[in-house]
């Protein structure tokens, strides 16, 4: 099987073109308007209507930035909303295809040809399934109430593997900090080094996941396991020569159960456990309100696999309003592999993109 097959292969299809076009726009996050606006010409080309919603830019050397929001008609409110986001985390890698590298008999199309690349999976796969299967149930049902919505910034419509999400784990963010007193290293008594005071409460911070609740540790639940916790920044100390005086870390928490507020009191009386009255070692929350809980989502239609995971999503931040009668139900589904994602190896295969379009007809069936 020849490059140029491959490219017929994708070239055949409009599902498999839209989405090499898109992959083929870098669209690193912040730097969203071009693919925003290649999105927004073609639904209009489908004769949806599409609005841009204008966001607003976080600093003045910032470009344009919108979302994609489209519809059927004058059916602003429709009964389904599909949605996922078009930015990528950096760097940008280009668009490629090739055939899976344990393949050593004969090709199939649909399941051995891979297409890699920055955003192939996460989350340009669902960008471009939600849009065909949106259409091809427009096809056979011009009044299907539908909506559309592309936005940048953002997390959600991530990669599942074709399955629906249960639940995934909230999240809270979080600084300790630590001040001491410069000196020459030489003579260190005279100061006080604020990376030897900050190190002994990180390495009780990071213990807390194995410590069961009743004793001081995270949380845990049975449907999403235990709260995990990861010390992803730690910085300090201006030369190997100089006492430092001062040291802080980044924190990330995984919450499994509770409320955020949960786990600040755990956390904090974690850290008063180790410091007791020192004060040159706390903790920078930022706020109060910060941080997620976990999420529930539907997952109530037959003939998919169901299963939970781990990574976070904005649907925290999802205002609901139920109508009445009719509760607003949220289903988490993509395609692509949440390991691969924002890694070098990102990739999908044809079978795995063109099943998803099959996926999301079958939700929007069902839900309609």
């Amino acid at each position: 099987m020849t490059e140029l097959d491959f490219d017929h292969i994708i070239s055949s299809s409009p599902l498999l073109s839209f989405h090499r076009d898109i992959v083929q726009i870098a669209s690193i996050s912040r730097h969203e308007k071009s693919v925003g606006q290649f999105v927004l010409d073609f639904l209009s080309s489908q004769a949806l209507t599409v609005e841009k919603q204008i966001v607003i830019p976080g600093s003045e050397n910032e470009e344009e930035k919108f979302n994609v929001y489209a519809y059927v008609g004058e059916n602003r409110l429709p009964d389904v909303l599909l949605t996922s986001h078009i930015d990528t985390v950096p760097p940008f890698i280009p668009y490629s295809l090739h055939v899976l590298s344990s393949k050593t008999g004969s090709f199939n199309n649909r399941t051995d040809l891979v297409i890699a690349g920055w955003g192939t999976a996460d989350a340009k796969a669902s960008v471009a399934a939600i849009v065909f299967a949106a259409l091809e149930t427009l096809r056979d049902n011009p009044d299907a109430s539908i909506g559309l919505l592309f936005d940048v910034g953002e997390e959600n419509g991530e990669p599942t593997e074709l399955s629906l999400v249960a639940a995934h784990k909230g999240g809270l963010g979080f600084k300790l900090v630590a001040e001491g007193k410069a000196a020459h290293s030489g003579y260190p008594w005279l100061g006080n080094s604020a990376i030897s005071s900050i190190l002994h409460v990180l390495a009780h911070l990071d213990s807390l996941e194995d410590v069961p609740p009743e004793d001081g540790g995270l949380l845990r639940s049975e449907t999403l396991g235990k709260s995990t916790l990861n010390i992803g920044l730690v910085s300090g100390g201006v030369a190997a020569n100089v006492v430092p005086a001062h040291a802080e870390a980044t924190i990330s928490v995984r919450l499994a159960a509770g409320i955020p507020e949960d786990t600040r009191i755990i956390i904090e009386n974690a850290v008063e456990a180790i410091t007791g009255d020192d004060a040159g070692v706390y903790l920078d929350f930022v706020d109060r309100t910060s941080g997620a809980s976990p999420q529930y989502f539907d997952a109530d239609i037959d003939g998919f696999d169901v299963i939970t995971v781990n990574y976070g999503t904005d649907a925290s931040s999802l205002e609901i309003h139920d109508q009445g009668m009719r509760r607003v139900r949220r289903y988490l589904y993509g395609p692509g592999s949440i390991h691969a994602a924002h890694g070098d190896n990102e990739a999908i295969t044809v079978g795995e993109l063109e099943e998803a379009v099959r996926g999301y007809k079958r939700l929007i069936s069902a839900v309609l």
